[in-house]
């Protein structure tokens, strides 16, 4: 789920090129086995969009019951309650319209429109919002890269008083795409930063893309001579029909922190039904399953033993518009203060996050 200029852009692309999008270098990529839209900025994943053709090969994307089910889904222990839920848009999988005819939106295909604000094109595996900060802030939306550290958990900031960015440097920094290494299947990029972003650590990243899955990999390599203690997290914005209809499988029992509630410690009692905000840490390496009532995504992750869940409910930001902001649920793959990483010099550490199908 992308702004209309965006798609627009991707509509235009035959294979593969550079772009400029609100006032940033993109690179995008149009091809047999899907879509993918990437930020130099941040070295962020914009949008995949796996191809349709393949989904039919592979099968229904969900089950009937999930396809058709205009009723609310079970609710277990439900992070707020908000009264009855709203059906879901539509009974059709995203990923089986067609992606080239998927351009700039009828009043029908869109989301509604406020002054100033682009209307967003469903279609794709992520969230974007419609009215992203300009330089030199962030793009929320997407995969975000949040290194060496994660929220105001400050483990590998050099600053003085430990002032730097929230979620790091990596986000705001200009990213050079290293390699492109294409086959018939589907493509894999490795991009690293511009500039040094800290004097004993050095990134990469590695995402691959094919019409079963995007996976991405976040690697930290320690190249000085003490020990660093780091976070970070793959911040994967999730589109969603509405996120107050949605349930996270797979993290039953799990304990984690609720930062909602003070970092309260909690236990999950059953599947996590959203039916409000949430923003959680879960102590857990398990593999999840996303179901919105009309599809399902695993989630699978390396290297993290951090699921972390977020969605604000109606403490939205100030980039994100009411109506986009119910369209998407963040679930990331993550090293926080429940599972920091201590990196010895000529060590490397390898998070990563795989989408496919559920």
């Amino acid at each position: 789920m992308i702004p209309a200029s965006l798609r627009t852009l991707l509509d235009e692309t035959r294979g593969q090129r550079r772009a400029e999008w609100q006032g940033r270098q993109v690179w995008l990529a149009n091809e047999a086995w899907g879509e993918l839209a990437l930020s130099l900025q941040g070295g962020q994943v914009l949008h995949f969009l796996p191809s349709p053709d393949a989904a039919t090969a592979e099968g229904s994307l969900s089950s009937p019951d999930a396809a058709t089910a205009e009723g609310s889904l079970p609710s277990s222990d439900a992070a707020t309650a908000e009264g009855s839920l709203p059906s879901p848009l539509s009974n059709a999988s995203e990923d089986t319209r067609t992606r080239v005819s998927a351009s700039r939106p009828s009043e029908s295909e869109g989301e509604g429109e406020g002054e100033g604000e682009e209307a967003l094109v469903a279609g794709g595996w992520l969230w974007v919002t419609p009215t992203p900060q300009a330089l030199p802030g962030t793009i929320r939306g997407g995969i975000p890269l949040c290194w060496p550290w994660f929220a105001d958990d400050h483990y590998a900031d050099e600053s003085e008083d430990r002032s730097g960015p929230f979620h790091g440097p990596a986000r705001l920094a200009g990213w050079r795409l290293d390699a492109v290494d294409e086959h018939e299947e589907g493509v894999e990029l490795h991009l690293s930063p511009e500039e040094r972003l800290h004097t004993q650590l050095a990134p990469r990243v590695v995402i691959q893309a094919n019409a079963r899955r995007l996976h991405v990999e976040l690697i930290t390599e320690h190249v000085g001579e003490t020990p660093v203690k780091i976070s970070g997290a793959l911040h994967s914005y999730l589109a969603v029909a509405d996120a107050r209809a949605c349930r996270l499988e797979g993290l039953v029992g799990a304990r984690y922190l609720d930062k909602l509630a003070g970092f309260a410690e909690g236990e999950q009692q059953g599947e996590l039904g959203v039916r409000g905000a949430v923003d959680r840490i879960y102590h857990s390496n398990a593999e999840l399953t996303l179901d919105d009532g009309q599809r399902r995504l695993r989630i699978a992750r390396q290297g993290s033993d951090s699921a972390v869940v977020w969605q604000p409910g109606d403490a939205l930001p100030e980039d994100t518009p009411a109506d986009a902001g119910r369209r998407f649920l963040c679930v990331e793959a993550a090293n926080t203060r429940l599972d920091p990483v201590w990196l010895v010099p000529g060590a490397q550490h390898l998070l990563g996050t795989t989408l496919s199908r559920g």
